[in-house]
């Protein structure tokens, strides 16, 4: 079944959307979920885009019906946590910047009269629900808190109310209006974190970057939706998360934020911008220098999991390094055929002690391919990857034997091993941190392993006995 097409579908900004006595919150709609956070990365977002003339805010859907006394009521199907979020943000200017007791006043007649005419035909939200309650509370005051500041000025009100936009649709039949908004988020699907992630990063390439956009952004074009789920979900966003000593058992919307970072044709010329800016132009002069069309060499950008994103071009370009990366690291620690004791992979330095009997071995043992166990080897692909962004294959095999004794002492210790169980082994040890303050592969090679007491899982005898031999395990 193919949805309606809406009644109608335009551009609102947001003195538009919040002026409409026609708008509504219906009772179905869930609780206001929008956390402090949520109100921060908006208004960041707004600061970042301010000079252009006009900001797309995102999208919302209306369900369009007649109350008891036959006047038209726009319900809100989706876009219920930004426009309430807008709401909140009106309500405070009036509060906090008109009046003769506040401290930084608005005094431009026509912000003046705006904000007046919104006060009295825009919808207050109320909830009985206990979480939007304090949600609702907890973001005022929030947001409060950035509107009454100086650096809010009165052009970033008008730009605000007049050209910040929300693509809108509207539809009759309350089904059709919920498919309808599935239907434009991917045949059904909501979209995916890296989908909004593709959108805003497009949205910051710089005019001089603009005639590199179809070849940068290509490489993530020819990968599948699926493909970059995977590289989000199961490496990037742990590794990056656990880096930061945070947790990262599913990668959502709410953590896009971690793959925002800085443009650095707009951010003012703080020096821990420095080194990033000159990074990025020292890579553009080296490779369209006339010397690069006689010796071929060409410079990549120094990218770490870790790193202060650049907003943009280099966003792209860093996920099409790791995308090849982790293929890379994907095909290598891989066993070639033959007897475990003689493993060697192809393009890797000779591996050295137990090295290449760990990676035969955890693609062969009797319980691999159990969920717990995936778990694990997830906790070690990642773990290695980690320490060879930050030293490459130096000390490799040492590095190997280290990532295999802290990964896989939780399948060893534990009957049955959960997503929330691998989420705590790597807090409560949290060797993520360590390889992101290491300055020297030792710092990380050095540190302390315990020793098992006793052994708890089935189907791991291979790992067990490696365990033993390497004096891992009682």
């Amino acid at each position: 079944m193919t949805a309606t097409a809406p009644l109608e579908k335009g551009i609102l900004s947001v003195r538009e959307l919040l002026g409409d006595e026609s708008l509504d919150i219906p009772v179905y709609q869930r609780p206001y979920k929008w956390t402090t956070k949520n109100i921060s990365q908006l208004f960041a977002d707004i600061t970042l885009h301010k000079d252009k003339t006009a900001y797309r805010l995102g999208t919302v859907v209306f369900h369009q019906e007649k109350d008891e006394n036959g006047k038209i009521k726009r319900n809100i199907v989706d876009g219920q946590q930004r426009t309430l979020s807008l709401m909140l943000a009106v309500r405070a200017l009036i509060n906090e910047r008109i009046g003769p007791k506040v401290s930084n006043p608005i005094t431009r007649k026509d912000l003046l009269v705006t904000l007046e005419t919104l006060g009295k035909n825009m919808k207050d939200p109320h909830f009985s629900n206990l979480t939007s309650q304090t949600n609702l509370h907890n973001n005022y005051l929030a947001v409060s808190r950035i509107v009454s500041r100086p650096e809010f000025t009165e052009e970033m009100v008008h730009f605000l109310l007049n050209q910040c936009e929300l693509v809108f649709f509207e539809l009759n039949d309350i089904s059709e209006a919920f498919q309808f908004f599935d239907s434009q988020n991917a045949r059904g699907r909501d979209l995916e974190p890296h989908d909004l992630l593709k959108a805003f990063h497009l949205r910051e390439f710089t005019d001089e970057d603009e005639h590199l956009k179809a070849d940068v952004v290509s490489q993530w074009e020819n990968s599948d939706s699926e493909t970059l789920a995977r590289l989000f979900a199961n490496y990037l966003f742990r590794i990056r998360n656990w880096s930061r000593g945070e947790s990262a058992r599913y990668f959502g919307k709410e953590h896009t934020h971690l793959f925002k970072g800085v443009n650095i044709n707009r951010i003012d010329r703080y020096p821990y911008v420095e080194q990033l800016r000159m990074a990025h132009h020292f890579v553009d002069e080296y490779n369209q220098h006339y010397q690069r069309r006689i010796d071929g060499n060409r410079m990549t950008f120094p990218f770490h999991l870790d790193q202060i994103i650049i907003n943009g071009r280099r966003f792209f370009e860093m996920i099409g390094h790791y995308q090849q990366k982790i293929a890379s690291f994907q095909r290598e620690f891989q066993p070639s055929k033959g007897d475990a004791s003689e493993v060697q992979l192809q393009h890797l330095p000779e591996l050295e002690g137990f090295a290449p009997r760990i990676l035969s071995e955890l693609d062969a043992y009797e319980g691999k391919g159990r969920t717990g166990d995936r778990y694990v080897r997830s906790l070690f692909n990642c773990l290695l990857i980690a320490y060879i962004d930050k030293f490459g294959m130096v000390e490799i095999s040492r590095a190997i034997e280290k990532v295999f004794i802290w990964a896989y002492s939780l399948r060893l210790k534990m009957q049955v091993v959960q997503l929330a169980s691998m989420d705590n082994h790597v807090l409560e040890n949290n060797l993520f941190l360590l390889i992101k303050e290491a300055t020297q592969p030792a710092d990380f090679l050095g540190v302390e392993l315990p020793v098992l007491p006793k052994v708890n899982a089935s189907k791991a005898a291979a790992i067990e006995k490696l365990f033993k031999e390497m004096r891992y395990c009682e």
